[in-house]
C-alpha cells in the first residue's frame, strides 16, 4: 500500500510532540512493507525554531537517529498535488496544516480517489472551535481523533460524518528501558512551558514538591520565560534546555522517577487523553507520578501503572515514597511498562489504522 502523510514536520520535534508519534507510525508502516511519503512545509515553524536555536546541524541528528525516515519539503505555491499523490492509496492530513492545503488535498481526492483521513491531536476542537471551522473536510472520508471526547466533538458539531478514536502511543524501537545506564539524579521532567496552559500546575506539582524534598532534578524543554527559569533556579533544579526526543530514554534512564503534568485542557475539557509523554515514560520503565488526570477511557490502571497525585501534598508523598522504597518504585515501573507494551505501542496503532483502511477496501 502506498501512503502519503502531510504533517507539520517529521524532521523537527522542537515544541512539536506530533513528530514523536509520526516517526513511530511511519517506521512501523515501513516495517510492514508499506510505502509512506511524508510531506512537510519547507519553512515550517518547528524546524525554523530548531535551526535558530541549535543550528542547522540539529536537523541532521534526526537523520542519524532515524536513517530510514525522510520527508519531502514543499512550497505551497509550487506543490503539484495531482503529481505527488498519483497512485496513492491512503492520505493522512494532520490538523497542524494550512487550511488551504487541507482543502486542496480534499479536492485532489475527488480527482484521484484515494482514502483521505484528517488527523487531530490538539485541544482546539473544544478550546477554539472557530479555528476548526476554517478546515473544509467535506471531501474527507473521516477523522482520526486522539481521544473519544474529541471524536464525539467532530460528530456532534457536524464537522465529519465518520470519526475514529486513534490515541497516540510509544515507539518502543526508540523508547525502552536502558538498564545499564548509571542513575545520576532523582527526577527528570521532559516538557515545554508553552503558553502558560499549565504554569501554576508546574509550580504546584513539579517545582515546589522537588524543592520541598530537595530532590536532585533536571528539566528538559523549551519556551521557558525568564520568570519560569528564575523559579526553577531558585528551586535548585537544573534546567537543561531542548533535548532531541530520541535522547529522552537516556535522560529517563539517568533518573529514578518522573512526573506527568497535563495541560489544563486535558484535565478540564478533554479527559481521557494522555499526552504522548505518558506513553513514552512508561515505555522507558521509569516510575511515573501524574498530577490530576482522569483516565476516562481506561487506557491504564492508575495506582498500578503510575501513581496519581490529586494535591501538591500528595505529590510530595508519592515522590518521597518512590524515592525511599526502590522495590515499590520498581513494581510501579514494571506494571506500567507491561501495560504499555501490551496495549499502547505504535505497532498497535498501525494495526488500528490498517483496520480502518481495510474497511474501505484499501489493504
Amino acid at each position: 500500500m502506498r501512503c502519503a502523510f502531510f504533517y507539520h514536520s517529521l524532521r523537527s520535534d522542537w515544541n512539536h510532540g506530533n513528530a514523536h508519534f509520526l516517526r513511530g507510525v511511519v517506521s512501523e508502516m515501513q516495517r510492514l512493507g508499506h510505502t509512506v511519503d511524508v510531506f512537510e512545509p519547507a519553512n515550517g515553524w518547528s524546524a525554523t525554531q530548531l535551526q535558530r536555536e541549535q543550528g542547522a546541524a540539529a536537523l541532521q541528528w534526526f537523520v542519524q537517529a532515524y536513517p530510514g525516515l525522510t520527508s519531502h519539503a514543499y512550497d505551497m505555491d509550487e506543490l503539484d498535488l495531482d503529481a505527488a499523490l498519483d497512485g496513492t492509496d491512503v492520505v493522512l492530513v494532520h490538523e497542524w496544516n494550512d487550511p488551504e492545503l487541507v482543502q486542496r488535498i480534499g479536492e485532489c481526492r475527488q480527482r484521484c480517489g484515494f482514502l483521505l483521513l484528517f488527523h487531530d491531536t490538539h485541544h482546539r476542537a473544544v478550546s477554539a472551535p472557530h479555528e476548526l471551522r476554517r478546515f473544509d473536510l467535506s471531501n474527507y472520508d473521516g477523522v482520526l481523533a486522539f481521544g473519544e471526547i474529541l471524536r464525539r466533538a467532530y460528530l456532534d458539531n457536524g464537522w465529519a460524518a465518520r470519526a475514529w478514536t486513534w490515541h497516540e502511543a510509544a515507539d518502543i524501537r526508540v523508547f525502552h528501558p536502558l538498564p545499564e545506564s548509571d542513575v545520576s539524579c532523582d527526577l527528570a521532567w521532559v516538557g515545554n512551558w508553552g503558553d502558560d496552559e499549565r504554569a501554576q500546575e508546574l509550580r504546584d506539582f513539579l517545582i515546589e514538591p522537588v524543592a520541598a524534598l530537595q530532590l536532585d532534578a533536571r528539566i528538559f524543554g523549551v519556551r521557558y520565560p525568564p520568570a519560569a527559569l528564575a523559579e526553577i533556579h531558585q528551586a535548585h533544579i537544573e534546567y537543561c534546555g531542548w533535548i532531541p526526543n530520541f535522547q529522552v530514554p537516556a535522560a529517563f534512564a539517568a533518573a529514578r522517577l518522573t512526573v506527568h503534568v497535563p495541560r489544563r485542557y486535558y484535565t478540564e475539557q478533554l479527559p481521557g487523553i494522555p499526552t504522548i509523554r505518558v506513553f513514552e515514560a512508561l515505555a522507558c520503565g521509569i516510575p511515573l507520578v501524574s498530577a490530576p488526570w482522569d483516565d476516562a477511557e481506561h487506557l491504564f490502571q492508575p495506582g498500578r501503572d503510575f501513581l496519581v497525585a490529586h494535591t501538591p501534598a500528595q505529590m510530595r508523598e508519592h515522590l518521597e515514597h518512590l524515592s525511599s522504597d526502590p522495590d515499590f518504585a520498581l513494581s510501579i515501573a514494571l506494571h506500567g511498562y507491561n501495560t504499555l507494551c501490551s496495549r499502547h505501542t505504535c505497532a498497535h496503532r498501525v494495526r488500528e489504522l490498517l483496520s480502518i483502511c481495510t474497511s474501505f477496501g484499501r489493504v
